[in-house]
């Protein structure tokens, strides 16, 4: 994987992680429910998309930012507030790069909250990294975030993912005009099986190529 610059970046006492340096492009990388915007996942999708002449910027929602302060892990904060929190961010950050084109991605939650934001805030598409179909208490899964953006969107999901996996998933009619690529064998964070004789870094590779051909497609569109 190329070796990308990552400056940090304080706005408002918010802490950025920005990677590569196209500015046309930018990238918003929102993370899961319980790893932050630090977390090797995060990194390495970072890396490897803001190596393709884009900018990456990646921040913590309120309930990470507090547990950095104080080191006490929380829930998740309510979607309403993540949300308005979310808009807030694409709006400080439009202004700050002033990019041609904005894609929102998200691991999991982040990218629900991505494709929520689409719906009604002006960008150019969402990656979705491990969409959390399936509430892990059960229930119908959720599709209305999918069916309702309005942005071209792409999903990158493990075959073997708990909260959603290729089975299920391609049963669903609503998801017959999704982008959806599949990691063979990948868990929830992409990571196969050792008997399946694939690797992880395969599986992260591939899911990075599969980002960057979308923003390709976003780019000359």
């Amino acid at each position: 994987m190329n070796d990308v610059i990552v400056n940090s970046v304080i706005e408002a006492d918010i802490e950025y992680l920005v990677n590569g340096s196209g500015c046309d492009v930018l990238v918003i990388f929102a993370h899961g429910a319980g790893a932050n915007m630090h977390s090797e996942f995060m990194e390495q999708l970072a890396q490897g998309v803001g190596a393709n002449d884009v900018q990456v910027v990646r921040f913590n929602f309120p309930y990470m930012r507090a547990n950095v302060l104080d080191g006490k892990r929380r829930p998740p904060d309510r979607a309403v507030k993540i949300i308005l929190d979310f808009n807030q961010q694409i709006k400080l950050l439009k202004n700050k790069f002033c990019p041609k084109k904005v894609i929102l991605m998200g691991k999991s939650m982040g990218g629900r909250m991505s494709a929520i934001v689409a719906a009604d805030t002006s960008v150019d598409g969402v990656i979705c990294l491990g969409y959390p179909f399936i509430p892990l208490k059960g229930g119908d899964p959720r599709l209305a975030p999918i069916v309702e953006c309005a942005a071209p969107l792409l999903v990158v999901q493990g075959e073997r993912d708990k909260f959603g996996n290729k089975g299920a998933v391609n049963t669903w009619p609503e998801m017959e005009k999704v982008n959806v690529h599949w990691l063979t064998d990948g868990d929830h964070s992409f990571k196969p099986r050792k008997a399946s004789g694939l690797t992880l870094e395969a599986n992260m590779a591939l899911a990075i190529a599969h980002c960057q051909q979308f923003i390709e497609k976003i780019k000359g569109s």
